[in-house]
């Protein structure tokens, strides 16, 4: 019978976890080689092999039980695997929690009338409610209160100095998957020269603490910065973390989301490892849908507030996160399955709710005004044979000529600054024909409608962008193929009419854009148009075939990009920003968040997705001007507007 399967599976993973939980009581008695075992052991079962197969996929659990019991018991199962944290933070509530819902479901079985749906949403909708409030304190105390990570030792103690056995030990650990593409980023990280790893460390560090001075924050007020990375960047992490020490900051560190209280994602967002199955995050996304009501979102909402007024003291010095991306992980295309669950239009909608309210709680405990970030990519060594090479170019193009840029990308903004708005074209198969509108200047000699980004909380240089006026935005955006959050799509489409998406396609299915790039809003509108100019990292993802790797972060310079959802200055529009020239940067607004004051519900959506139109896809990029005149600035993928030539340079060589 498929029921004694499934119970056999899931009891099978708690013996598991049990034995686990008394191996690591003698934690310090084991060697690299024993925790290595144990974490191939509690990951293995989700690896995609094993997965097919697995009740935990929700296809295997729909095919024995039918939709909804089936879905409710595969979002069981995905819950147990929640329970593996706690083994290493040592948290017997955490994981009793897990193991009780799974002695609920069992109880509720009956031999003769089988599973009944109500029952075990019952028990699923009780375990969420009864450790919601926990759940929110926990993930808020990492975040906020140095120290309350779960990796065990200090980064910014002296006692490791490096050693790259001991990092890995203490990587496996913290409970994350490893793979050797993790413990490969130790070793060479930590046998770099002394002088290199410090230069990687005080670019990132010093990105986070200009953010502040070119925003004009202060950073005084602030005594915690939170640390987001994969593991295997632990080396760089250590001497970080002493550079923060040396301006006045502790370091936090969050995990990345794992269960239906922080949320799975396939692009993870904290400190974390290796992803042992994108597919099971991508499955599991929207379990929450099978029991969300009303009253549940608000329960939701009341405790995230609850959590935050307790630590609030820490929150309010909370600096913000300084953050290390990573690319180069094996490639996954998604599988939009229809056994997995799903939100209907009225849980959508709650959803939405929920997101907007729950950024406006966070945004007056870490007031946006008050708060910077920086971020920053490296390849993995999962990347491929060329990793050294693309490594060390990677390095280059984080530490490109600050003031080549800047002076290149101001010549850019003097010409937009003239314009009415924007006008893009296509190339070949690119079917893009877009109009974006831009805002007008009441002082030119004292403002300005693009920032010149540089290399300071976007890391690495090359790009001006602006918040665009919606209305009279119009038009289509298409990219034949693109890598977005981790998430691959071809023959992506969006519509635009008066700044807001109309319509959308891609040949993965609407479903994959409903999720991840509306985040499943209505319509979402544009709050960026921007234009990449570091043509060193497009000849660099060229030749070395890595498109598809390069995280937003990078991809994004490497041609035009126009971001759905919020902009760039989302919560903290009212803070005067300044260009290297002095002039202030008056395009922070839209018709969208301009409603903050006066109906906040609408202002903020919570989201900011970029969509990069590649070099070799543009056919024209002009500014136009309110009497009509056309002045190109790229022009069939190359940069035409006198001064900007040198950027053609890495084309040519």
């Amino acid at each position: 019978m498929d029921e004694m399967k499934y119970f056999e599976e899931v009891d099978g993973f708690a013996r598991l976890l049990e034995d686990v939980w008394v191996m690591l009581d003698h934690i310090d008695d084991l060697d690299t080689s024993e925790l290595a075992c144990i974490n191939s052991k509690l990951y293995g079962q989700i690896l995609p092999g094993n997965y097919k197969t697995s009740y935990v996929n929700p296809s295997i659990a729909v095919a024995a039980f039918g939709t909804r019991i089936g879905r409710l018991l595969s979002a069981v199962a995905a819950e147990l695997r929640a329970a593996i944290p706690a083994l290493y933070e040592r948290d017997r509530r955490e994981l009793d929690i897990r193991l009780g819902l799974i002695a609920g479901v069992r109880s509720s079985y009956d031999r003769n009338n089988g599973f009944a749906d109500d029952d075990i949403c019952r028990i699923f909708r009780d375990y969420y409610s009864d450790n919601r409030l926990e759940a929110s304190r926990r993930k808020l105390r990492a975040q906020l209160i140095p120290g309350t990570s779960c990796i065990r030792f200090d980064l910014a103690s002296e006692s490791l100095n490096r050693r790259a056995d001991d990092i890995i030990r203490e990587m496996y650990a913290c409970g994350e998957y490893v793979t050797d593409s993790e413990t490969a980023m130790v070793r060479k990280l930590c046998a770099m020269p002394d002088e290199k790893l410090a230069a990687m460390a005080g670019t990132f560090t010093d990105g986070y603490i200009k953010g502040f001075e070119v925003s004009g924050r202060d950073l005084s007020i602030k005594d915690t910065v939170e640390l987001r990375f994969n593991i295997g960047f632990i080396p760089m992490m250590i001497i970080a973390s002493r550079i923060f020490a040396d301006n006045g900051l502790k370091c936090t560190m969050m995990r990345g989301g794992y269960s239906i209280f922080t949320g799975r994602s396939v692009d993870k967002n904290g400190f974390y490892g290796a992803n042992p199955n994108p597919q099971f995050d991508l499955d599991h996304k929207n379990d929450l849908s099978l029991i969300l009501d009303e009253a549940l979102n608000e329960k939701r909402v009341e405790t995230l507030r609850e959590a935050f007024e307790e630590l609030k003291s820490e929150a309010k010095a909370m600096g913000g996160p300084a953050c290390v991306d990573m690319f180069g992980e094996p490639e996954f295309t998604p599988e939009t399955k229809p056994e997995a669950a799903d939100y209907d239009d009225v849980s959508r909608k709650l959803v939405t709710d929920y997101t907007s309210r729950a950024g406006a709680i966070v945004n007056e405990y870490i007031p946006g005004e008050e708060r910077s970030f920086t971020i920053i990519a490296y390849p993995m060594p999962s990347i491929g044979p060329g990793f050294e090479e693309i490594f060390d170019a990677t390095v280059r193009i984080n530490t490109l000529d600050y003031e080549l840029y800047r002076d290149i990308q101001q010549r850019m903004i003097d010409v937009l600054d003239t314009a009415e708005y924007v006008q893009v074209r296509g190339l070949g198969a690119n079917r893009t024909d877009l109009r974006v509108h831009l805002i007008d200047l009441t002082d030119p000699d004292h403002q300005t409608k693009f920032e010149n980004c540089v290399a300071d909380v976007n890391i690495p240089v090359g790009e001006v962008f602006t918040s665009p006026v919606l209305k009279g935005t119009d038009g289509v955006l298409h990219v034949t193929h693109v890598f977005l959050e981790g998430i691959e799509y071809h023959d992506l489409e969006i519509q635009v009419k008066d700044g807001r998406i109309a319509a959308f396609s891609c040949k993965e299915g609407d479903k994959l854009i409903r999720d991840n790039i509306l985040y499943h809003h209505e319509t979402l509108p544009m709050g960026e148009c921007a234009i990449g100019t570091n043509t060193t990292a497009y000849v660099l993802a060229r030749k070395y075939e890595i498109e598809s790797k390069l995280p937003i972060l990078i991809a994004e310079k490497t041609g035009p990009h126009f971001a759905f959802g919020d902009t760039c200055y989302s919560h903290s529009e009212d803070l005067a920003v300044y260009n290297p020239d002095g002039k202030e940067i008056i395009a922070r607004d839209n018709e969208c968040s301009a409603l903050r004051k006066t109906d906040p519900a609408k202002a903020y959506f919570n989201c900011h997705t970029d969509i990069t139109l590649p070099y070799d896809e543009l056919g024209e990029l002009s500014a136009i001007g309110p009497d009509g005149t056309v002045t190109p600035i790229i022009s069939h993928g190359r940069f035409v507007l006198p001064g900007c030539e040198e950027l053609n340079r890495p084309f040519d060589e």
